[in-house]
């Protein structure tokens, strides 16, 4: 899964529409929709409030948590 269909999903089972989500982090309807399209990303700050107002691990939103599994399956194989 990609971070614009993470951050989707987890604004979705928000209850939250994107232009709640864009005035609460500061920034224009549009320009947070280009995130959930894939055509723009967040800095840093902008995902850490993205993270925390939806309650997920930065991990998960930048799809690491897929990463991490892999690698912790790995690691017990040895």
């Amino acid at each position: 899964m990609s971070f614009n269909k993470r951050l989707k999903e987890a604004r979705q089972s928000s209850g939250k529409t994107q232009k709640e989500t864009a005035e609460i982090i500061g920034m224009t309807p549009n320009a947070y929709q280009k995130y959930e399209l894939g055509t723009s990303e967040p800095n840093l700050t902008k995902l850490v409030i993205l993270a925390d107002m939806f309650n997920v691990s930065l991990d998960y939103l930048l799809c690491r948590d897929d990463f991490i599994k892999s690698h912790e399956v790995y690691a017990d194989e040895h």
